[in-house]
């Protein structure tokens, strides 16, 4: 994998108004429901975006997608894998170990405790979650296939190459 393949999410933080539209949009596209169920029925959204806010303005943190990225190494079950210059989790493989999450350099990946149904049973378990770029739901990495992208009111959000990010900061 060369760096221009690996491609993420740039948020421009002079244009982000912290509105969690990014938020929002990840957690309602992943969980395919709309925002009428989620208000009506309490759904609790599951976003791999998130928007903190600080005395500099919000920022957010997500997946970077990294070329030789830590999570992928360190677990256990390579349930963290490499797909068309992303890295990808397979939840069911996930054993909710969380050494992606220590492992992470940018906080960018959560354990949360999902409920799954195992031989009629309902079983609790805690699965990691990070960004897919909605690799997941479109089949391919584009601009246009990012919920997170398509829902910023102000553009503030880009899909970049490691190399496009390191020549805006030089």
């Amino acid at each position: 994998m060369t760096i221009s393949e690996n491609r993420f999410v740039h948020v421009d933080s002079s244009k982000c108004l912290g509105c969690k539209s990014c938020e929002m949009a990840c957690g309602l596209s992943h969980q395919e429901l709309d925002l009428f169920h989620v208000a009506l029925h309490g759904h609790k959204l599951e976003q791999r975006i998130v928007v903190k806010h600080s005395e500099q303005g919000p920022t957010t943190v997500q997946c970077r997608h990294c070329e030789d990225a830590p999570c992928v190494h360190v677990c256990p079950v390579n349930a963290l894998y490499y797909q068309a210059g992303t890295v990808q989790l397979s939840e069911e493989a996930c054993i909710g170990c969380r050494l992606c999450t220590q492992a992470c350099p940018f906080s960018a990946i959560q354990v949360r405790v999902k409920s799954r149904l195992e031989g009629g049973k309902e079983v609790k378990k805690p699965t990691a979650l990070k960004c897919d770029l909605c690799i997941s739901r479109s089949g391919a990495v584009s601009e246009e296939g990012c919920a997170c992208i398509q829902s910023c009111p102000v553009n503030a959000m880009k899909l970049i190459t490691e190399a496009e990010y390191q020549h805006k900061i030089c």
